[in-house]
């Protein structure tokens, strides 16, 4: 099976985040300048007059142990990363916020994506574990380490767990991590470049310093946004993001 795809910006608006109709929806997971830290119960409150509708996606994080899965939650939440490496112990999840606006209807949407985050000896450990983070999962995403050749070339390895026969159709996305630390580079651009044309998934880059907190994080979180939505718009049958009913609230 090979996935189609998305040109970056297809159905979301790229750096929607730099426009200034945007600041009302991201001062809402702002605070101080700084990611607001959401419960699993909490969420962006908007005045009346705003309606936006929020949609809910479970996202696995999917990586050999040391690749910065427990790092990235933190980077896409916007919280601050721990300084040392310590192995997940169970299963964490991270719910993060992301206001986006449809490239076609001009809609904008708050994407609710709780991020799950599982040690690897744990789900080694313990064979509930995995069923339980691939249950309802929309997403996962597959990480590899710029400065580990075999985090690289165990992706295979991570895909084919998430694909079979019975496997549910999920969004499926390619990060690279520690991509500032390029001296240490174990992963040839050539090598990036050939998997994604093998596999069709797309492969996006993170470094590890939290700059402005937004225009680090916004490729990656509209490239999630972008591909679960259409991924839904295509589930609900037609492909075309007409069909949907104004306000979707998906499971």
């Amino acid at each position: 099976y090979m996935a189609q795809v998305l040109p970056p910006g297809s159905v979301v608006v790229a750096d929607w985040h730099r426009c200034k109709d945007s600041k009302e929806y991201f001062s809402k997971i702002l605070h101080k300048k700084r990611r607001k830290n959401f419960g699993l119960l909490e969420s962006p409150v908007m005045p009346p007059h705003v309606a936006v509708d929020t949609v809910h996606y479970k996202v696995f994080i999917s990586g050999k142990s040391g690749v910065g899965k427990t790092a990235l939650a933190a980077h896409l939440a916007g919280l601050n990363i721990p300084n040392m490496h310590y192995e997940t112990t169970g299963i964490e999840t991270t719910v993060v916020y992301w206001p986006a606006k449809l490239r076609e209807s001009g809609r904008v949407l708050f994407f609710r994506l709780q991020l799950w985050d599982c040690g690897e000896n744990a789900l080694r450990r313990f064979d509930h574990l995995l069923p339980s983070c691939k249950e309802q999962a929309d997403a996962v995403l597959f990480l590899f380490s710029f400065t580990d050749r075999t985090s690289f070339d165990d992706l295979s390895n991570q895909i084919a767990k998430w694909t079979g026969p019975s496997a549910r159709r999920v969004v499926k996305l390619v990060v690279g991590t520690k991509f500032d630390l390029y001296m240490h580079c174990d992963v040839a651009e050539r090598d990036v470049r050939d998997f994604q044309e093998t596999w069709g998934i797309p492969v996006l880059r993170m470094g590890g310093e939290v700059s402005d907190g937004l225009g680090d994080v916004a490729p990656l979180l509209n490239c999630l946004a972008e591909n679960l939505w259409h991924h839904d718009c295509v589930a609900a049958g037609s492909g075309s993001h007409h069909s949907l009913p104004e306000t979707v609230t998906l499971p």
